[in-house]
């Protein structure tokens, strides 16, 4: 069976992933991981997204895939051992340093980080024969080059389908290490290649278009069964940084089109699960290198690559059958009288009209202005924790 893997910023990002139909997440702790901005995990929150994540049968990786200068290596066994006592299921190193220090001294399970770019059996298999159990395949391989790959290996293979790509090699970037002395394989990506640039000779400007070194994001709805049928043994959402609607929306998505595939056997319209991931917001996407070399169109440069919305309104907190009353806390502006979406973790969506709002000491209010205010509104149906209002 084919795992889902998405991203987790936080413990309710976590939790909103697992909720909505992700097999497993990975994680950044506080040390050794690639995204030093991100709500890093505490050991003791890493516990706690374990214990949250076996209960409910699925899994938890802990991303310590930085390369490493001379400093960053104090407390790296005490770390790991930190990890392997919270039952993590395994950890996602490129460092050859770290992946020997933890196969000789833990029973941690590990994978190949995509940063170390393996792109063909004979890496897999000398990673397999050092005790990865995983190998997390670089982005530059087209799909037939993944099935080709696949049964000549004896490590498991992970491929990512959704989210940023870096214009470097397999995330190896030096632009922001030189331009903002923030090291991008240390945690501390500036996205250099986002930035607007001016083309200057002999101190002119050539155009007057300034450009961007950046690609579209990474949307492989489409190539989903493919990658399926040939055993890919994960499929990985990227977007530790993202918002708890985007991950619930990208990871409902893709749990859908996986079990649609398994339920019928194929995909005949790929236009619904097209529409349910605009609801996210997400920067313009193509399918990068899984239709081979990619070309212009897989391109940004001077084209703005935001797409925000305000589709998502509310999360429903608690709910009370009695009265039908749902606390929900505000998330975006919304008013009295709007027809809304109510999206839950299963997937399913309903409708209902606004209704009966008022604050959380029950003073009426025909607006919802405050972010992270607590409101109470009459719901019609049954709805749980963490299901999502989203305006139609």
């Amino acid at each position: 069976m084919t795992e889902l893997l998405a991203p987790a910023g936080d413990l309710e990002k976590l939790k909103i992933a697992l909720m909505y139909g992700a097999d497993a997440v990975f994680i950044g702790g506080q040390d050794f991981s690639l995204r030093a901005r991100a709500s890093n995990f505490t050991i003791e929150d890493i516990k706690e997204a374990t214990k949250f994540a076996h209960e409910r049968h699925k899994k938890v990786y802990v991303t310590t895939n930085i390369i490493p200068h001379h400093e960053d290596m104090h407390d790296l066994l005490t770390y790991l051992k930190a990890l392997e006592e919270a039952k993590v299921d395994a950890i996602i190193a490129a460092s050859p340093y770290i992946i020997e220090t933890a196969l000789k001294h833990t029973q941690l399970e590990v994978h190949l980080s995509t940063q170390q770019s393996a792109t063909n059996s004979e890496v897999v298999n000398f990673w397999h024969e050092q005790g990865i159990k995983r190998v997390v395949l670089a982005r530059e391989l087209d799909k037939t080059q993944i099935r080709a790959l696949i049964p000549k290996t004896k490590a498991d293979i992970e491929v990512f389908i959704h989210g940023g790509m870096c214009m470097s090699y397999s995330g190896r970037c030096s632009l922001s290490n030189n331009m903002t002395d923030r090291d991008a394989n240390r945690g501390g990506c500036a996205h250099s290649c986002r930035w607007n640039y001016d083309l200057i000779r002999d101190g002119e400007k050539v155009s007057d278009q300034s450009f961007s070194m950046s690609s579209k994001d990474l949307e492989a709805l489409e190539q989903i069964p493919y990658l399926m049928d040939s055993g890919v043994s994960s499929l990985k959402i990227e977007g530790r940084m993202k918002s708890l609607h985007y991950i619930a929306t990208v990871v409902s998505t893709y749990r859908r089109l996986m079990d649609d595939y398994l339920l019928y056997g194929q995909i005949e319209d790929f236009s619904f699960y097209a529409k349910e991931l605009e609801k996210a917001e997400n920067r313009l996407a193509s399918h990068g290198y899984l239709e081979g070399m990619p070309g212009v169109e897989q391109q940004l440069y001077n084209m703005r690559s935001e797409r925000p919305t305000q589709l998502f309104i509310g999360l429903v907190q608690d709910y009370d059958p009695e009265t039908s009353i749902a606390i929900i806390e505000q998330r975006n502006h919304f008013t009295e009288g709007e027809f809304v979406e109510i999206f839950h973790p299963d997937g399913r969506v309903e409708f209902c009209v606004i209704e009966n709002m008022t604050d959380i000491d029950n003073a009426p209010l025909d607006v919802a202005r405050h972010p992270k205010q607590l409101i109470k509104i009459k719901v019609p149906f049954p709805v749980e924790p963490y299901a999502m209002l989203r305006k139609r």
